[in-house]
């Protein structure tokens, strides 16, 4: 451990002892999706010497991670920028407090290798997965409207990727728009075909959200946690093979599939800006034009950016 990082622990402690016991002895409870959070941390060895405990929940998708931690079952998570902002125009007291851009093709619309959808426009009439709120509901409505088509010429069937991807595979669904893994388990293990991904439409914003309680609450160890991520970000991104291989251990995934999910998905830490607001009003703005969502809730108070130098660190 270097001066650096001793004098950030030793302050944490110190921020947490000045919290009194009751706090000080109070877990970070941390949602992470099936190959995120949890996985980049431990591969980096960024958890190295943290000086509170940690208690890891783990999620198949941003949905439910997020209904956790807007019912405080969870203090932190990851998710990304459309299903965020969906569950805080929902209602959902959470606000993001570190923000990181990777690129949009991990997020795509899959057809069966021999289907006769050959571009978007095809989708009319058609059956398509997608989970409600998701990116890849935002992806499909972006794409489906570049195409001509309105939200309602689509017959879109939300369900969960396991059970989309289970209705994929029988046939039962006509598309099915998912991200990371499951795009990297269609097409290199059941040889899906991309009819469209985000690259162009998606601004490849990811946000660590956090309670408006933990915030209040736990504010030492969520500045901690979130230098550590980035931190940890920063490494995945350097040693995408050395990540790949801890990626494919804690997740079960062949080592092809997890080389395929690391090298789509390099979520780089970035600041907490005007950008992000004005790029989270477009995104709401689309979820509404399809009625997807009826709030007008204004996303400036999604934003938390007094963690930023922790990104910087």
């Amino acid at each position: 451990m270097d001066r650096r990082q001793l004098v950030i622990g030793l302050g944490a402690l110190a921020g947490l002892s000045a919290c009194g016991k009751g706090q000080a002895q109070a877990p970070l409870k941390v949602g992470s999706q099936r190959g995120g959070t949890k996985a980049v941390l431990i591969a980096s060895g960024a958890l190295e010497g943290v000086p509170y405990k940690i208690e890891w929940s783990e999620f198949p998708a941003a949905q439910p991670l997020l209904e956790a931690l807007g019912a405080g079952a969870v203090d932190l998570g990851e998710a990304g920028d459309a299903p965020f902002l969906f569950a805080y125009a929902s209602g959902a007291k959470i606000k993001a407090v570190q923000a990181g851009r990777s690129g949009g093709r991990s997020t795509a619309i899959l057809v069966p290798r021999d289907s006769a959808v050959r571009t978007p426009a095809d989708l009319k009439g058609r059956k398509v997965a997608t989970g409600r709120g998701s990116i890849g509901h935002y992806l499909l409505l972006r794409v489906i409207e570049k195409a001509g088509l309105s939200p309602t010429e689509v017959e879109v069937v939300f369900l969960s990727p396991g059970d989309a991807k289970a209705a994929f595979t029988a046939g039962s669904i006509d598309a099915w728009v998912t991200w990371g893994s499951y795009v990297a388990l269609a097409r290199l293990h059941d040889s899906a075909r991309v009819l469209a991904d985000g690259d162009g439409f998606l601004s490849g914003a990811g946000y660590e959200a956090a309670s408006v309680r933990a915030i209040e609450t736990k504010r030492p160890q969520i500045e901690d946690f979130l230098r550590r991520l980035a931190k940890a970000r920063r490494w995945a991104a350097q040693n995408p093979d050395a990540f790949a291989a801890v990626l494919s251990k804690e997740t079960g995934l062949s080592l092809d599939i997890a080389r395929w999910t690391v090298s789509n998905y390099k979520l780089l830490p970035t600041p907490i800006d005007e950008t992000s607001v004005a790029e989270a009003r477009s995104v709401l703005d689309h979820f509404r034009a399809a009625g997807a969502i009826t709030s007008t809730l204004d996303p400036a108070g999604a934003f938390d950016s007094s963690f930023n130098a922790a990104a910087a660190g």
